[in-house]
């Protein structure tokens, strides 16, 4: 059934069908109604119980993860999740995806998934202060990518530079696995004053339910259903499904509704996202145990003839709805029309239980809410673990090259090539507290008119969770509370995107359950908890899916943003110190996969313990002014993270193995040592390295002096290779890219 097609009178099995609901599924809404639902009701149910809305798939496990710690004020079940900061403040923030919006009409696929994060946080009273991105594209000479790359960065760029809010990090890697279903994830962060926090928790008999902001269109209709499925060979007609944003608009939301929230006037408030007037109206009630009566002809449309089914599956962006304390309705007006946004008492709670739509003098629908909500499905599917990985391939002899040619290999790869093309088209110093610009560890936003920072990084890599979920759900949480670490901020929780296959399948339901069994182990260990989150599951195209990809967003504190460090190197003649325990691990690195063209073998495995014990050790230094330059060592290994911080601050280095390598001109062991991809560990610099490695001793942390920063070149055991020509390599790939064909 077309959004435009005149409304069946019957209910067929083919309508229930697309509307994405099994047999079983239907009989249960039967019993629920005790009749048949008309078109209007069933869609409601569709959009409820969709897995996007619903996560009927996933939520027996999302509530096994960490949610609690002292810091957190509100954990997951909000708009975005709450950590106290300090002085009266707090951080706001949730990651979400719009990966088949995306991948169907990319430019506004990204932009209204910048756009519904936005809302997502400041819907609860905080000023969105930065944004992020987790980009993943698929092989650079696959027909559509390029296309996709172009349309994403731009639509999140249009979108976000128009809102006044920086994008200040985040991730962007190709694969081929990605060719039919690309991932973009995007996440908020804002500030707000703790005693000042809103909720969407509906509350008086009686309080108006009022709409604001933009018209209601046809756009985004069955937006929720079209993701909880699988890709076909027909999924450029789901493009009427994707939603068109106005960041103009958005931006006087954003101010009218903080105007608004400096009064009382707010009993609760909820942005219309996915499924839009339904689960907005609906979430606000039933945590309230109200019910709902909405009169569908207040509600401010800009199409002609829309029907109740229409206007409550909408999903057109830049929509809120608030339910009013008695008297303030007229004051609340007042400030949406200054605003030029739309202004509608559409409803009024009830004590009733049930969400009742009127249109046209007739009732469009009656439902009972709770029942609705608390006979949502929940399944626990099959599934089966991920076999373990063969052993990683050998290098044969020779065959690897020169350590320094490998490394400008590597530089030079999609994945580790520079993104500059891309944050260079963001904003990313709009609302000037930006502190550590996209390019880092992690970006450092200073708190408005404080002394103190948020740190925040995205993190994932998704040929460790395809080889082992467990252990890549581990290294994910990891390397998010490793990359806060290394700027010197204390990490306190994270916030994920769940971007997973067709869960029916057991495989695929078997990868979700270790990724989430190895984020709960790191989560736990690191006391770093889950506050929000998303889950995004039937990202396949003729049935293959993506590499199970669960995006980890992390957030951290700096107390004075004076002892924050980054990457670049920060002078010469300064000892250059390894921290963590090096074995070599080649297994899934990305120098198999440049050298060999393989990704065999286990990922590294992750050792908790030595994790907080060596990032617990980095941050203790950094605050006491003992660190000059930090780099976590992730994707590439030693020799990259050396690179990467020599290409950061112009400045080159002289690296030597160490002596207790055996046999260093072994070439496995040799390539193991320089580009491994053992988990833990830092790559520093430090004016006193005698100093800083009997700090170590003493704390019982793995460290090593492996060399001297100075000169304009990175020097190995007798090899030069200019830093010009290391940037070259790693500059060129993706403007020469996208400046293609």
């Amino acid at each position: 059934m077309s959004e435009t097609s005149p409304e069946p009178r019957q209910i067929t099995p083919d309508i229930i069908a697309r509307h994405g609901l099994t047999g079983e599924e239907y009989a249960k809404i039967l019993d629920i109604l005790g009749r048949e639902p008309n078109i209007t009701e069933l869609g409601i149910f569709s959009v409820m119980w969709s897995e996007h809305c619903s996560y009927k798939s996933s939520k027996k496990w999302l509530k096994t993860l960490p949610t609690e710690a002292p810091w957190v004020i509100c954990g997951p079940g909000e708009n975005a999740g709450i950590i106290d900061i300090g002085d009266g403040q707090a951080a706001i923030f949730k990651m979400e995806s719009h990966n088949h919006p995306s991948f169907i009409e990319p430019y506004q696929g990204a932009a209204t998934g910048v756009g519904g994060i936005l809302r997502d946080v400041f819907t609860m009273g905080a000023r969105p202060v930065a944004n992020l991105n987790a980009l993943r594209f698929g092989d650079p000479g696959h027909g559509k990518t390029r296309h996709l790359v172009a349309g994403v960065v731009a639509g999140i760029g249009g979108y976000g530079n128009c809102v006044g809010v920086p994008t200040v990090g985040g991730e962007c890697t190709f694969h081929g696995a990605y060719n039919g279903n690309i991932l973009v994830n995007a996440m908020t962060v804002g500030i707000a004053d703790t005693d000042n926090i809103f909720y969407s928790q509906a509350s008086g008999v009686g309080n108006a339910i009022v709409y604001v902001g933009s018209k209601t269109g046809r756009d985004g209709i069955h937006g929720a259903t079209m993701a909880s499925t699988e890709f076909n060979q027909d999924s450029e007609e789901k493009r009427p499904t994707v939603q068109v944003g106005d960041p103009f608009t958005e931006k006087l939301l954003i101010e009218a509704c903080m105007e608004l929230m400096a009064t009382d006037a707010i009993v609760a408030i909820q942005d219309m996202g996915a499924a839009g007037l339904t689960s907005s109206s609906f979430e606000m009630a039933s945590k309230g145990d109200l019910g709902v009566e909405l009169d569908l002809d207040r509600v401010p449309q800009r199409e002609e003839g829309m029907t109740a089914y229409e206007i409550m599956l909408s999903e057109s962006q830049e929509r809120m709805l608030m339910v009013l304390r008695p008297g303030a309705e007229d004051m609340a007006r007042s400030v949406f029309e200054k605003w030029e946004l739309d202004f509608a008492i559409i409803g009024v709670l009830t004590d009733t239980g049930r969400m009742v739509l009127t249109m046209g003098g007739e009732r469009a629908a009656d439902l009972p809410i709770n029942p609705l909500a608390e006979a949502s499905p929940e399944y626990d599917r099959p599934w089966t673990p991920t076999p373990a990985s063969p052993p990683a391939a050998a290098i044969p002899p020779g065959d690897d090259g020169p350590p320094l040619e490998s490394l400008k290999r590597l530089l030079g790869c999609p994945d580790l090539a520079s993104k500059r093309w891309v944050w260079e088209q963001y904003d990313h110093m709009v609302m000037a507290d930006t502190v550590h610009r996209p390019g880092g560890d992690a970006a450092v936003v200073r708190v408005h008119g404080t002394a103190k920072a948020l740190a925040m990084t995205s993190d994932c890599t998704p040929r460790y969770c395809l080889a082992d979920p467990v252990e890549g759900g581990r290294q994910a949480v990891a390397e998010a509370w490793r990359n806060l670490t290394a700027v010197g901020a204390r990490p306190l929780a994270i916030t994920d995107c769940m971007n997973f296959g067709n869960p029916e399948k057991p495989e695929i339901m078997g990868q979700f359950v270790g990724a989430i069994e190895g984020m709960r182990d790191a989560c736990r260990a690191l006391e770093f908890p889950v506050v929000s989150g998303n889950v995004s599951l039937y990202n396949e195209t003729q049935g293959k899916a993506i590499p199970p990809t669960p995006t980890i967003g992390g957030v951290g504190l700096l107390e004075d943003l004076a002892l924050a460090v980054n990457l670049a190197f920060a002078g010469e003649g300064q000892d250059l110190i390894l921290i963590g325990e090096t074995k070599g691990h080649l297994g899934q690195s990305l120098y198999l996969c440049q050298a060999l063209g393989s990704e065999t073998g286990p990922p590294p495995p992750v050792d908790l313990k030595a994790e907080r014990g060596n990032g617990d050790f980095i941050r203790a230094m950094i605050g006491g002014g003992r660190i000059t330059a930090c780099h976590d060592i992730a994707d590439g290994g030693l020799l990259v993270a050396v690179a990467e911080m020599a290409l950061a601050g112009n400045i080159g280095a002289r690296v030597t193995a160490p002596a207790a390598t055996p046999d260093n001109r072994d070439p496995r062991l040799y390539a193991g040592w320089l580009f491994g991809e053992d988990q833990g560990r830092y790559l520093v610099t430090t004016t006193d390295g005698d100093s800083l490695l009997g700090e170590a001793g003493k704390a019982g942390v793995p460290a090593a002096k492996i060399g001297v920063t100075g000169g304009g070149a990175i020097e190995l055991d007798g090899q030069r290779m200019t830093i010009d020509e290391l940037r070259d390599a790693n500059e060129r790939w993706l403007p020469e890219y996208m400046a293609g064909p």
